[in-house]
């Protein structure tokens, strides 16, 4: 049985944890709160983007821009995964790459190469470990910032402008609550802008015309939807550790309540021991 000292050392050990996940706790809720609103503000806008795509390639059937054009054959494919940089957010990083894994061994054999640009310092390990080909790696983001996402973007944009790949997909935790961050698939490139088939054509008169509008727009678009992948991934990963730090701080109480209670018992037992001890040598007096 462990000793007084052993016990007591062991309750101080558990109540500096708990002041740990406590104090994590509370900073993972306000970094969520921001970034909910955050994501919250991003979703309309990244909606209306596509729409008016939508519209605009509604009156141009064969536009031209080079990002709205499949390939007839995708040989070479690229995989962005965006995870955290830091652990502590339970399974969050854990269920975005085995969804990116599943994603691996669905498109293997129907691809000569598949690359991977991993967001997050978790990709980037998990990436090292599998052996996969990395392409390039973002770490340190901290704060999503919209020009993180241009960065990210534009590069995107420039392999498959210029025919070094022929898909791009997106893998990230979209966020749904403070308790549901689901992993998601979501193909970046070739973009897709609208079938092109509205009735009537698009309801504006653009001057000077619509391909010369696509070009700008289809490139702000590409952004804007790393952008929201970004986000997503950020409130997901401050809700999870949230919940974490939460589980684990219950735990830590539940652990302090045992390890007291068994100090209380062993304290017990060494003051009886010392009444029988008295009482005995009393006796033999």
């Amino acid at each position: 049985m462990a000793s007084l000292q052993d016990i007591r050392r062991r309750i101080t050990s558990v109540e500096k944890t708990q002041q740990i996940t406590r104090a994590m706790r509370m900073v993972a809720a306000a970094k969520l709160r921001r970034a909910q609103e955050a994501i919250e503000a991003a979703r309309p806008y990244a909606e209306a983007m596509r729409g008016t795509l939508e519209e605009v390639a509604a009156g141009v059937p064969d536009a031209e821009h080079p990002l709205l054009q499949p390939r007839e054959n995708v040989s070479r494919l690229e995989i962005v995964v965006v995870t955290s940089d830091r652990g502590l957010c339970g399974a969050f990083n854990a269920n975005v790459l085995k969804h990116t894994e599943a994603l691996i061994q669905e498109r293997r054999d129907d691809v000569d190469e598949i690359v991977v640009t991993a967001v997050g310092r978790k990709a980037n390990e998990h990436a090292r470990r599998r052996g996969y080909k990395l392409r390039t790696t973002h770490a340190g983001l901290g704060t999503i910032a919209y020009g993180d996402a241009v960065e990210i973007a534009t590069a995107l944009a420039t392999r498959y402008a210029e025919g070094e790949v022929d898909e791009v997909v997106l893998v990230y935790a979209e966020f749904i609550s403070t308790l549901t961050q689901t992993p998601r698939t979501a193909r970046l490139l070739p973009f897709t802008a609208g079938s092109g088939e509205t009735a009537g054509g698009s309801p504006y008169e653009i001057e000077p015309s619509a391909n010369e509008l696509l070009a700008v727009l289809v490139p702000k678009a590409v952004e804007v939807e790393v952008y929201r992948a970004l986000l997503e991934n950020q409130s997901g990963e401050h809700a999870a550790r949230m919940s974490a730090m939460e589980s684990a701080t219950r735990n830590t109480e539940e652990m302090i309540e045992s390890l007291t209670l068994n100090y209380n018992r062993a304290r017990q037992a060494a003051i009886t021991k010392e009444l029988v001890e008295i009482v005995s040598g009393a006796e033999a007096l």
